[in-house]
């Protein structure tokens, strides 16, 4: 089995940025390279140890929900092979984990939707009866569905630091009143059918995250990833009880992990032990089996 890939070495192409996941690089005026790869970041902080297949089902899990939602809002896929924009001896590092997009100009802000009451937002709502300063009914309780989704954006944290939750108003201000509409629009009605398809597979989408970018006329494109196990919270529906917090298919089996190990949450990361390492990339292919009904195409 192929060890994770932590670092592409595609020479072929400009290399523009690295994030926590993902490796871009440059193709031409109007697009670029997504290239995700296997690494894994967790309170905003990349792990040393990578997660077999990650940067596969996350491509190919996004894809599926981009055709899914192609309707919804556009999205930010050209079709464009990316075996066909690399050297013959660079396609084994994008064969199944990567794809060519359009460049767009990306809102600086995290489109967070949340369809029911847990993590941060449970503890803000235990302490203020509000979540991102929303209020709330009284008596909710953990992990309980919200009356209708909330949009609660943040800020778009460079690598290292931490995202922080933003008013409207502070959004508004960012990209101005009218396309914030728009991206709160397009990010509920986003969440709102995949939580309906997903529900129907067995897997609560319980919050999510979007980003979004627009082209050189102005349009709204949706963008990078969606609803993935590292943007998403999926519970299993049959493991769902309100009151208490159901086991994840995302990533918290890992924060769980390095919350209980002693780590201050500052760089660098632990290295994962083997077992809990292979529970997620386990964890992460049981989504997307569930989701796509399909395969997923490894390199």
């Amino acid at each position: 089995m192929r060890a994770p890939l932590l670092e592409t070495s595609i020479k072929s192409l400009k290399k523009l940025h690295q994030g926590k996941v993902r490796d871009i690089y440059d193709i031409d005026a109007h697009t670029m390279l997504l290239v995700s790869t296997d690494r894994l970041s967790a309170f905003d902080v990349i792990l040393p140890t990578g997660i077999q297949h990650k940067g596969a089902m996350l491509t190919q899990m996004a894809n599926f929900w981009f055709e899914q939602l192609k309707d919804v809002v556009p999205n930010h896929l050209t079709g464009i092979a990316p075996e066909s924009v690399v050297a013959p001896d660079e396609v084994e590092q994008v064969k199944g984990r990567a794809v060519v997009v359009k460049k767009l100009r990306a809102l600086p802000l995290e489109a967070i939707v949340r369809g029911y009451l847990v993590g941060s937002g449970w503890k803000e709502y235990q302490a203020k009866g509000t979540v991102c300063d929303i209020p709330l009914p009284a008596g909710l309780q953990l992990a309980q569905q919200l009356p209708a989704p909330l949009f609660t954006p943040s800020s778009k944290a460079a690598v290292g630091e931490h995202d922080e939750n933003i008013s409207i108003a502070q959004v508004e201000a960012l990209i101005g009143k009218d396309l914030t509409a728009q991206v709160e629009k397009a990010a509920i009605a986003l969440y709102t059918k995949a939580a309906a398809y997903a529900l129907s597979k067995g897997i609560i989408i319980a919050d999510t995250k979007f980003e979004f970018g627009v082209d050189e006329q102005g349009v709204l494109h949706v963008m990078d990833e969606v609803l993935t196990p590292d943007s998403s919270r999926f519970w299993p529906a049959d493991q769902y009880r309100v009151g208490t917090n159901p086991p994840s298919y995302d990533k918290q089996y890992v924060r769980d992990w390095l919350e209980s190990c002693g780590w201050n949450k500052t760089p660098p990361g632990p290295a994962l032990p083997v077992d809990v390492a292979q529970r997620t990339s386990d964890k992460y292919m049981e989504a997307f089996a569930r989701l796509t009904g399909r395969t997923l195409q490894v390199e």
